[in-house]
C-alpha cells in the first residue's frame, strides 16, 4: 500500500491499528486506536504472582508491560524466540515477594550461546552502590533471597534472527547474576 498524506482529520468509527510484520509474515498490532488512547504502562500482576513455581515465554506484544513477581515458587521467564521484529521491546519486572530460600527467579535468553544479556547490575540494601558490569551470558538470575523492590528492566538492542543482545538494568539485594 502507498503513503497517504492527509491535510484535514483522519476520521475512523471503527479506530486504526498500527502493525509490523516480521521476515516470517507474522503479523504484530503495535498500536490499537480504538477510544481516546491512553498511554499508560500496562501492569500483569498474575503471570508471574502466583505464589507457586512458573515457567514462562513472553511475547512482542508484551512488551512494555510491567510485571509483578512473587518469589515464593521458582520462576523462569522465557525471552521471545530470535527474530528482527524484537528490536526496541522493552519489559519491566517488580519483586512484590522476596526470593524463598533455594528459589530462584531466571531469565532466559533464546538460542543458548548466542545471545548475550549486558547487564548494568546494582547492589540495593542501604548501603553504597556496587554497580557490576557483565556482558557475557544468557541467563540472568535473581537468586535466592531477592528482596522486595528489587527490579529488573530488559531491553532488546539487536536481534538479527540469529543472535541478540538484551540491555538488563538490574537493582537487587542480593546481587543478580548473568551467566
Amino acid at each position: 500500500m502507498a503513503n497517504t498524506t492527509f491535510k484535514g482529520a483522519v476520521r475512523s468509527e471503527n479506530g486504526f491499528k498500527s502493525i509490523t510484520i516480521d521476515s516470517d509474515g507474522v503479523v504484530t498490532e503495535e498500536a490499537i486506536y480504538d477510544t481516546r488512547p491512553t498511554f499508560r504502562q500496562s501492569v500483569d500482576n498474575s503471570t508471574l504472582n502466583t505464589g507457586a513455581d512458573v515457567t514462562t515465554t513472553l511475547t512482542r506484544a508484551q512488551s512494555g508491560t510491567l510485571f509483578e513477581i512473587d518469589g515464593t515458587g521458582d520462576i523462569v521467564v522465557n525471552m521471545p524466540a530470535l527474530s528482527t521484529a524484537n528490536n526496541g521491546t522493552t519489559y519491566e519486572f517488580i519483586v512484590t515477594t522476596a526470593v524463598g530460600g533455594g528459589k530462584t527467579v531466571t531469565f532466559v535468553l533464546p538460542g543458548a550461546g548466542v545471545s548475550n544479556f549486558f547487564g548494568l547490575i546494582q547492589l540495593i540494601g542501604g548501603t553504597a552502590a556496587n554497580p557490576a558490569s557483565d556482558v557475557a551470558g544468557d541467563t540472568l538470575t535473581l537468586p535466592n533471597s531477592v528482596a522486595v523492590n528489587a527490579r529488573v528492566k530488559l531491553t532488546c538492542v539487536v536481534d538479527d534472527g540469529t543472535n541478540s543482545t538484551w540491555k538488563a538494568e538490574v537493582a537487587s539485594t542480593p546481587i543478580a547474576t548473568i551467566g
